[in-house]
Protein backbone atom coordinates (compact mmCIF):
# COMPACT_ATOMS: atom_id res chain seq x y z
CA UNK A 1 0.00 0.00 0.00
CA UNK A 2 0.87 3.49 -0.51
CA UNK A 3 1.72 5.86 2.23
CA UNK A 4 -0.88 7.97 3.47
CA UNK A 5 1.59 10.41 4.98
CA UNK A 6 5.39 12.39 4.94
CA UNK A 7 6.42 13.33 8.10
CA UNK A 8 9.45 15.68 7.08
CA UNK A 9 11.95 17.99 7.94
CA UNK A 10 11.92 21.40 6.27
CA UNK A 11 15.75 22.40 6.15
CA UNK A 12 17.67 19.30 5.19
CA UNK A 13 20.92 18.95 3.44
CA UNK A 14 20.12 18.03 -0.79
CA UNK A 15 17.08 18.66 -0.64
CA UNK A 16 14.32 20.27 1.34
CA UNK A 17 11.62 18.88 2.67
CA UNK A 18 9.19 21.11 0.46
CA UNK A 19 11.27 19.70 -2.59
CA UNK A 20 10.81 16.38 -1.44
CA UNK A 21 6.94 16.63 -0.84
CA UNK A 22 6.59 18.18 -4.18
CA UNK A 23 8.65 15.12 -5.72
CA UNK A 24 6.28 12.12 -3.99
CA UNK A 25 3.07 14.79 -4.90
CA UNK A 26 3.70 13.39 -8.70
CA UNK A 27 3.34 9.88 -7.90
CA UNK A 28 1.36 10.03 -4.45
CA UNK A 29 -1.79 12.78 -5.46
CA UNK A 30 -3.20 11.97 -1.84
CA UNK A 31 -0.37 12.04 0.19
CA UNK A 32 -0.26 14.19 3.10
CA UNK A 33 2.22 15.64 4.46
CA UNK A 34 3.27 17.18 8.03
CA UNK A 35 6.65 19.15 8.38
CA UNK A 36 9.18 20.16 10.89
CA UNK A 37 12.13 22.02 11.97
CA UNK A 38 13.74 23.34 14.89
CA UNK A 39 13.65 26.81 13.89
CA UNK A 40 11.15 29.20 14.60
CA UNK A 41 7.57 29.55 13.09
CA UNK A 42 8.69 33.37 12.34
CA UNK A 43 11.92 32.70 10.40
CA UNK A 44 10.29 30.44 8.41
CA UNK A 45 7.42 32.17 7.43
CA UNK A 46 9.36 35.56 7.18
CA UNK A 47 11.84 33.69 4.94
CA UNK A 48 9.75 32.05 2.53
CA UNK A 49 10.18 28.57 3.84
CA UNK A 50 6.77 28.07 5.05
CA UNK A 51 3.55 28.72 3.92
CA UNK A 52 0.53 30.02 6.32
CA UNK A 53 -2.08 26.92 6.43
CA UNK A 54 0.65 23.85 6.25
CA UNK A 55 0.79 21.41 8.64
CA UNK A 56 3.93 21.83 11.09
CA UNK A 57 5.36 21.10 13.84
CA UNK A 58 8.18 22.97 15.98
CA UNK A 59 10.51 21.09 17.26
CA UNK A 60 11.48 19.99 20.21
CA UNK A 61 8.27 17.19 19.26
CA UNK A 62 6.51 15.48 22.27
CA UNK A 63 4.86 12.24 21.58
CA UNK A 64 1.86 13.37 22.42
CA UNK A 65 1.86 16.68 20.46
CA UNK A 66 3.21 14.37 17.57
CA UNK A 67 0.05 11.78 18.24
CA UNK A 68 -2.33 14.49 18.14
CA UNK A 69 -1.12 16.06 14.83
CA UNK A 70 -0.99 12.93 12.99
CA UNK A 71 -4.79 12.25 13.87
CA UNK A 72 -5.44 15.55 12.97
CA UNK A 73 -3.74 15.33 9.22
CA UNK A 74 -5.09 11.91 8.80
CA UNK A 75 -8.73 12.74 10.32
CA UNK A 76 -8.63 9.97 12.80
CA UNK A 77 -9.86 10.03 16.06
Amino acid sequence: NPPDLLLTDLIMPGMDGRELADRLSGFLPDLKVIYMSGYTDNSLLKGGVLEEGVNYLGKPITPSLLIDKLREVLGRS
